[in-house]
């Protein structure tokens, strides 16, 4: 029996139960392609006024000793299973944010759980002072899929050089170290001036000193200004070959942009500019690094977002992070063999990058990452998901740009007004479905890499809802203040 006329009639009457709100498909998400929006979710059930008061109390209390660095909403959770989170008023939220795209299989996955129990039970830390059973085979891993699947410039033909890693504890980390590697590089081979960097607008590599540098945002560089210097910002996108000679010159020492932008607003680089940006780094001897902290490890649909570029497109160090150890804090820098000669003994270093606990997940984590039937699956959800988005400009012209944002299972949805993300992620967390804002004007979709074509379904017709409710309250009307 089809629990959508059910569904319709409890939600006209506010009564859309948490029981149903998760096993509630799109009814018609596969039946009929007309461009009616779902309004089955319009009702609030899940309010953010609705907290526990011991919940209230505990949130209160911590406020006295955490620095104030978040806005959040009054929400605690306590558990969660797959793409399942829930509170401690023990309402379930579907999570289409993953931790901002870092559990790739989902929370509380039992073969993650199973190897950090074991191998917390073995050893846990012990500095790279000594060798560790688990950092290199990380590493091997990462080299040999990435030869595998594409990137880095490695062909299936090169033996056993091509790339060496470093392992820090953070993308922010990762994409710093990559920075200072550049740095290395660039006076190695063109003397003590070379150590120019660029980067490009709505980027966002951090917010240490180095990558915050790189990350050409007011809101978050005016604080700590001034900031490391000899840095230069272009265009994403921009196709002009004389302001890329002039932005990228002898004395640049690295570039750093995201194949596709993160934080930035879900925006894509366009594959013939960064194969002109790469010609160009060639001609001046300036490393290009590709920041994939977000977008790389298969959440474009590849392994990485770069994987099929042609050669010229091809970067000379690769940054990761979010989701290699499913949650558990690692980073690392993939560079060619090339730019790792010139890394030496006391070049860089850290107390817990490369520990035997997070590489032993992470080793976990590739594997199953890799495996030919999980990057099926993907590639199947993915492109069920792009339809289901590709439908919502068409449904509400008023509200939503035309374009969809990037591939695989990182999404943007686009709007015109700068304020319309924010109030989305609202209603639809008030609905039960976590999202994420991007830059000044998209919602990102980052769920994890195991998600279902039916939470797929269930998520965007709770998008549709929340779409409905902003439409018919006035939002996209030329008129509007």
């Amino acid at each position: 029996m089809s629990l959508a006329p059910r569904a319709a009639r409890l939600a006209s009457r506010g009564l859309a139960p948490k029981a149903l709100s998760h096993r509630l498909a799109r009814p018609y998400a596969s039946a009929v392609t007309d461009l009616t929006p779902n309004i089955s979710y319009k009702a609030v059930t899940h309010p953010d006024s609705a907290v526990p008061e011991a919940t209230k109390s505990l949130i209160q209390s911590q406020t006295h000793y955490l620095l104030n660095t978040y806005a959040r909403p009054p929400l605690l959770f306590t558990h969660g299973k797959g793409l399942k989170l829930t509170d401690s008023s023990g309402r379930e939220y579907l999570d289409f944010t993953a931790g901002i795209a870092v559990t790739a299989l989902g929370h509380s996955d039992e073969g993650v759980n199973k190897v950090m129990a074991e191998q917390a039970a073995k050893i846990s830390h012990a500095s790279n002072i000594y060798w560790n059973e688990h950092a290199g085979e990380l590493a091997r891993l990462l080299v040999e899929n990435t030869r595998q699947h594409g990137g880095l410039g490695l062909t299936k033909e090169g033996g056993s050089s091509g790339g060496k890693v470093f392992f820090s504890n953070s993308g922010t980390e990762a994409n710093e170290g990559a920075l200072k590697f550049a740095r290395k590089y660039g006076k190695e081979v063109g003397g003590h001036k070379k150590t120019g960097l660029v980067c490009f607008t709505n980027a966002f590599h951090g917010r240490s000193m180095g990558a915050l540098s790189v990350t050409p945002n007011p809101k978050y560089q005016a604080p700590f200004a001034p900031l490391i210097p000899d840095v230069r910002v272009g265009e994403l996108n921009d196709m002009d070959e004389e302001r890329l000679q002039s932005l990228v010159d002898e004395n640049t020492c690295g570039v750093i942009v995201e194949p596709i932008q993160g934080e930035g607003g879900v925006e894509a680089s366009k594959v013939e500019w960064l194969e002109m940006l790469g010609r160009r780094c060639r001609e001046v001897g300036a490393v290009l690094i590709y920041d994939e902290i977000q977008c790389g490890l298969f959440r474009s649909g590849t392994m990485w977002a770069h994987s099929s570029f042609p050669a010229d497109a091809q970067p000379d160090i690769v940054t990761m992070a979010k989701p290699l150890a499913n949650g558990f804090p690692i980073g690392a820098i993939m560079v060619r063999d090339r730019i790792a000669e010139v890394i030496s003994v006391g070049s860089h270093g850290t107390t817990f990058g490369g520990q035997p606990l997070a590489t032993a997940i992470g080793c976990h984590v590739l594997s199953r990452l890799s495996e030919p039937s999980f990057i099926s699956s993907l590639t199947v959800t993915a492109s069920h998901l792009e339809g289901l988005l590709g439908r919502l400009p068409k449904m509400f012209p008023g509200l939503l740009k035309t374009d969809l944002r990037g591939r695989g299972l990182i999404r943007g949805i686009a709007f015109k007004d700068e304020k319309g993300p924010g109030e989305l992620v609202h209603l639809a967390r008030e609905r039960g479905v976590l999202l994420l804002t991007a830059g000044k004007d998209a919602v990102r979709l980052v769920p994890a890499l195991v998600v279902s074509k039916e939470q797929c379904d269930h998520a965007v017709a709770v998008i549709e809802s929340c779409l409905s409710i902003m439409q018919e309250g006035g939002w996209g009307k030329k008129d509007k203040a």
